[in-house]
């Protein structure tokens, strides 16, 4: 099968350090690779893959001061793209909705994936202009704001099974706090639960410019206290031994997550969650196996007390059979089939066949 896959430009493919819809788009391409399909990858210049890449810009935005209009960036793109739409079986978008208009108006099968929160008023009505677009959600709870678009599937996300891996490790006497410090993200809500749980933790976070000033704010005088630890961005390389040497991840987020990968990251070194009940949560986590879902703080630091219940290589073994990139590619291989068909029946009843 000849498969477009289009992904963000914010960040190369992989993503060097933060970046979760890039480094989805990634796991799946080398995944459609390994398979046997042929591939090519829009990204940016700066990207690796085993495909056939397709730059679209020299570097990855976030690393292009001199960027003022990222807008523009992907209108150039998407028309790059739909100028080559012909050479392939099916083309998969991972960039919103900015592909929705031009591609609803030609023949080649394509879906989009969307990454993010959609209970926004401007999405809400975006989206709804385009009813038969074919969409992907990446949970079920992810729809809810918009429930009556053409969702054709949902795709839980998946990463290479051998990536992050369970590390050894001697004493496990931390916390650990792994992704964005934005209000939504909790950070100090996991602040104050370590120190109820007389816990250290570590934060091991990107600060993005717009939240710089809640950062700064908000989340910089709790980084003072004794029992926390801020270092910074890490990359993949540092992740197995951050998560392994954690008791636990908290995940006490405060808005609808539409998955929440550094969920299965955790899970991929072996390490239970503690994740409030909000968005995907229900969808990703089994409790009781993967860690444990709570609502508030008191719960969190109970379930802290009873976190040695959980077996570390049984939830290992979960995260392999349910969030390996294998299980997310083959969804993904059956959906295109599925929409190349359509498109065939369709194009034999236009033409009377």
């Amino acid at each position: 099968m000849r498969i477009a896959q289009i992904s963000p430009l914010f960040e190369a493919v992989p993503p060097k350090l933060y970046g979760g819809t890039e480094r989805v788009v990634y796991s799946l391409t080398e995944e459609l690779v390994a398979m046997g399909h042929d591939v090519t990858l829009f990204a940016s210049g700066d990207s690796i893959t085993s495909a056939t890449l397709a730059p679209m810009r020299r570097e990855a935005l976030r690393l292009d001061p001199t960027v003022r209009d990222w807008v523009a960036t992907y209108f150039r793109m998407v028309e790059l793209i739909y100028r080559r739409a012909e050479e392939f079986d099916i083309l998969h978008f991972h960039i919103d909705y900015f592909p929705l208009s031009l591609f609803s108006r030609q023949k080649v099968p394509f879906l989009t994936t969307l990454h993010g929160r959609l209970d926004l008023k401007e999405f809400q009505e975006v989206y709804s202009e385009f009813p038969d677009a074919p969409t992907v959600s990446i949970s079920d709870s992810q729809r809810r704001p918009i429930p009556d678009i053409n969702w054709v599937r949902t795709v839980l996300h998946g990463m290479p099974v051998n990536l992050l891996t369970p590390q050894k490790v001697d004493n496990r006497d931390y916390l650990a706090f792994l992704g964005r410090i934005s209000p939504e993200k909790g950070a100090d809500r996991a602040i104050r639960i370590a120190a109820r749980a007389g816990m250290k933790i570590k934060i091991a976070a990107k600060v993005d410019n717009a939240d710089k000033a809640y950062f700064e704010s908000q989340i910089a005088p709790l980084l003072k206290q004794g029992h926390v630890e801020f270092i910074g961005e890490i990359d993949d390389s540092q992740k197995p031994a951050f998560l392994s040497g954690a008791r636990a991840l908290l995940f006490p987020i405060d808005w609808p997550e539409p998955f929440g990968l550094v969920m299965i990251e955790s899970m991929a070194c072996g390490t239970p969650v503690i994740a409030y009940n909000h968005g995907s949560v229900p969808e990703v986590m089994t409790d009781g196996v993967t860690g444990f879902i709570v609502d508030t703080e008191d719960q969190a630091v109970a379930a802290l007390a009873k976190i040695d219940q959980i077996d570390r290589t049984a939830l290992r073994a979960h995260f392999e059979r349910r969030f390996s990139a294998r299980r997310m590619a083959e969804d993904y291989v059956t959906l295109y089939r599925d929409l190349i068909a359509g498109a065939n029946r369709s194009h034999l009843r236009a033409v009377g066949a």
